[in-house]
């Protein structure tokens, strides 16, 4: 009796130890810095402590579809890259890639977003299908009332029905009273014809000022009518 209180004694200190080690050595290490050497995922996504979501780095296929006033946008398909969240778990910007040879090569965009809206700046670097190449900054004016949940859920009903990219901004440009929802204002660097300078645009989205060297290597300083016709060629005078 007393050899199996004995035995009985033994195995519970030696549980108990066992157990102790355990925790302990979980704790630290759920708590420690980890140094890895190498690191092979599809998607990591950097929190706060309260569990808000700031940025995350993700291939194409679990790429999230982005979230305004912090609920998540219906999913979409999204090129790899690394998302940017506000403290209102808003989307507020990104790096994106994507390239292959069928759509002429590698395709890169750093963008900013307006405040409750999409994109307002870019630096970007992107591919035709002929292979020409197009890159530089690119700044967009947005319409304050088509938030990026309101323009998602519009456009997933009219691709339903069949609309083409066209008819899709018409629609959109209708549903704002005629104005454009995001017509470029700005642009600074080369184009897919070789035009490489600065070209300035109305809220209209329309070429109102261009000083560039063209395709000839020939410079040129244009002003332009809100239709984009020549109304001043500065150096040809």
């Amino acid at each position: 009796m007393k050899k199996e209180n004995f035995i009985l004694k033994i195995y519970s200190i030696t549980l108990t130890l066992i157990l102790g080690f355990i925790f302990l050595t979980s704790f630290k290490s759920i708590n420690s810095n980890q140094k890895f050497d190498e690191i092979t995922v599809e998607r990591i996504n950097i929190i706060e402590p309260d569990g808000k979501l700031k940025m995350v780095i993700s291939n194409q296929v679990r790429q999230h579809p982005g979230m305004h006033n912090g609920e998540t946008l219906d999913p979409r398909e999204r090129p790899p890259g690394i998302i940017f969240f506000n403290e209102e778990q808003d989307e507020i910007g990104g790096l994106a890639f994507y390239g292959n040879k069928e759509s002429g090569g590698n395709n890169l965009f750093l963008s900013v977003d307006q405040y409750k809206n999409d994109q307002v700046m870019q630096l970007k670097q992107s591919s035709n299908n002929n292979g020409d190449n197009q890159y530089g900054l690119q700044l967009w004016e947005r319409d304050k009332k088509l938030t990026p949940d309101v323009l998602q859920k519009t456009l997933d009903s009219l691709d339903k029905v069949g609309y083409r990219y066209q008819q899709k901004m018409d629609y959109l440009r209708e549903m704002n009273d005629g104005n454009p929802i995001n017509e470029p204002r700005l642009f600074i660097g080369k184009k897919y014809n070789r035009e490489t300078g600065l070209f300035i645009q109305d809220k209209s989205g329309i070429d109102r000022l261009r000083l560039y060297i063209d395709s000839n290597d020939s410079p040129k300083i244009e002003v332009l009518d809100e239709k984009g016709n020549i109304i001043n060629n500065i150096l040809e005078k």
